[in-house]
């Protein structure tokens, strides 16, 4: 479904060219719900941005069944992450004058079904907080709106950058159940950005990046219960 085939990313600071992300490959199935790990300054942020269609890479192939994204046009990189991507970020980025369901509404509308709105509401256990506004919800509460929201475009790709980030350990885990019982669901591909280890245990696919290169790459074949996981 997704390829990334000797992938560079280089940016110029200056006179300066600064390597982000060296020869990288790996490939990620529908239904996978994928961690890629690494400190600070890893590329995993880089990488998470080209596969959202918000960069691109200076050199390699990025496929997305079979279409080459690296090489599309600014018109259709935009269409590329109206339909097919989904966003879920660490600071939720709600409307604050619009309710919960309204919020998620949004993304509704982009499938032509506002029905939706209240059905991702619900699958993310909000129904009797729909109605509320982000200023009336916890920061659990909010980064599940998020993901209704994201959820609720029908996205074959969803990205979560640092989504538990800035959440305690126990909300932060649950948020991780969510997003991986997506994937399996739907058949969406679901690759979330962290520099927690420990989330390596709940995900299909674990993607290890270092100083912009990828140090290894794992697949777990019993994935791990929530309560076998101390972050």
């Amino acid at each position: 479904m997704i390829q990334f085939k000797n992938i560079n990313k280089i940016y110029k600071i200056g006179d300066q060219e600064v390597k982000a992300l060296k020869n990288v490959n790996f490939e990620i199935e529908k239904g996978e719900f994928t961690v890629i790990l690494g400190p600070s300054g890893s590329g995993k942020s880089t990488a998470l941005n080209i596969l959202g269609g918000i960069d691109k890479a200076t050199s390699g192939q990025f496929l997305f069944d079979e279409l080459e994204i690296n090489s599309l046009t600014e018109a259709k990189l935009s269409d590329y992450r109206r339909d097919i991507v989904g966003f879920v970020f660490q600071f939720y980025n709600l409307i604050p004058s619009l309710t919960a369901v309204e919020n998620v509404g949004i993304a509704a509308q982009l499938t032509g079904n506002q029905s939706l709105a209240n059905a991702y509401i619900e699958k993310v256990g909000l129904s009797h907080r729909k109605h509320n506004f982000p200023a009336q919800l916890s920061g659990g509460e909010m980064q599940r709106v998020s993901i209704a929201r994201a959820l609720a475009k029908k996205p074959k790709l969803l990205l979560c950058d640092e989504p538990t980030g800035a959440l305690d350990s126990v909300t932060g885990l649950k948020i991780i159940d969510i997003l991986r019982k997506a994937s399996e669901s739907s058949e969406t591909a679901v690759v979330m950005v962290t520099h927690n280890a420990e989330f390596a245990k709940l995900a299909h696919k674990v993607i290890r990046l270092h100083d912009g290169e990828v140090a290894s790459i794992e697949t777990n074949k019993t994935l791990a219960n929530l309560s076998e996981v101390i972050v």
